[in-house]
């Protein structure tokens, strides 16, 4: 048995740590990210100038605000992590490094940033990390021996958090990459049989509508788009098209939930999941897209961040209300 002394002892070392892990923060880390609103405000504005250097602190924020609790709902912060680490390439491994001290908890977000970004040297990367990570040494070994899937290798059927994570990426570089990836889900729009494949491409359809009647460069690629799309991906994509340019989201969302509430009563249903994605996908879509809605700032374009995040309002995101602009 330990004796009391013993036990102040660990206490002692255990206070110190997380002392230690909030002391060393940079005044620059304590204020700029205090709340979760302003960590989701930075996502926002990142593409206006926000600059990549401050993606240390950011992802500090994130662990510290206890973003990543639940892995359904952290699939945009992976990401735009990634996102940003892909998009500055000679900096990569320095961001990462600047990223410690870090709960071992919170480490995911490294790890997974790194797999995401696609960077060429991402394993180099992470494997000089393993030593500032002992307690996560068996997810490292998983990611840098090929059981760990990167981005790319992740199937929208896995789950509402790949949909995620992808727009992640996209607001941190506005590259084609994740909005081909995101428009490849169309396919599934009009699906008739797997109510998990129909709530994929249903929030694929929707988000990009949201998203492009926000964001000119969006919607000008997915005008672009069309000419190089077949069917039934291109049909969707026309839809997407013309209720961003006329302001019909929400048309597109009654039309969306009405086709998922008819296979859901007349089926055939495959049921995988279907607790889950079900409810989901209605309840995601019945809110408005609150991050849509809530915040009309055209410079903002902030994403509609579906999926398990959909469940609780879009992880609040919509706490952050904006006058719409006239």
């Amino acid at each position: 048995m330990r004796s009391p002394l013993g036990w102040l002892i660990v206490a002692a070392v255990v206070a110190g740590t997380l002392s230690g892990l909030s002391g060393r923060l940079s005044a620059e880390e304590r204020q700029l990210f205090r709340t979760r609103e302003q960590v989701l405000q930075w996502i926002c504005v990142y593409r206006e100038g926000a600059g990549p250097h401050k993606l240390p602190a950011f992802v500090k924020a994130v662990g510290r605000l206890r973003l990543l609790d639940d892995d359904r709902r952290s699939g945009i912060y992976f990401g735009f992590v990634a996102g940003i680490l892909a998009d500055n390439q000679t900096k990569a491994a320095e961001f990462a490094a600047d990223m410690f001290p870090l709960r071992p908890e919170n480490q995911i977000i490294i790890i997974r940033g790194l797999a995401y970004s696609g960077l060429p040297q991402w394993k180099k990367i992470l494997s000089g990390l393993t030593e500032r990570m002992p307690a996560r040494k068996k997810l490292i070994t998983k990611y840098l021996f090929g059981k760990g899937m990167p981005l790319d290798s992740l199937a929208f059927e896995e789950g509402p958090h790949v949909l995620d994570a992808w727009w992640g990426f996209y607001f941190a570089t506005g590259s084609y990459r994740p909005a081909l990836k995101i428009v490849s889900a169309l396919k599934w729009a009009g699906e008739d049989n797997n109510l998990e494949l129909l709530t994929v491409g249903s929030m694929a359809k929707w988000t990009l509508a949201t998203n492009a009647s926000r964001d000119k460069y969006l919607l000008d690629f997915l005008r672009e788009e069309q000419a190089h799309q077949k069917p039934p991906i291109k049909t969707h994509l026309r839809e997407v098209v013309l209720a961003a340019e006329n302001f019909e989201v929400g048309k597109l969302r009654r039309k969306t939930l009405a086709s998922i509430e008819k296979l859901k009563k007349n089926g055939p249903v495959k049921w995988k999941k279907w607790a889950w994605w079900g409810k989901a996908g209605q309840l995601a879509m019945t809110a408005g897209c609150v991050a849509a809605s809530a915040l009309g700032q055209v410079q903002f374009g902030l994403p509609c961040v579906l999926g398990g995040a959909a469940s609780t309002g879009v992880l609040q995101l919509l706490n952050l209300q904006q006058t719409k602009p006239e």
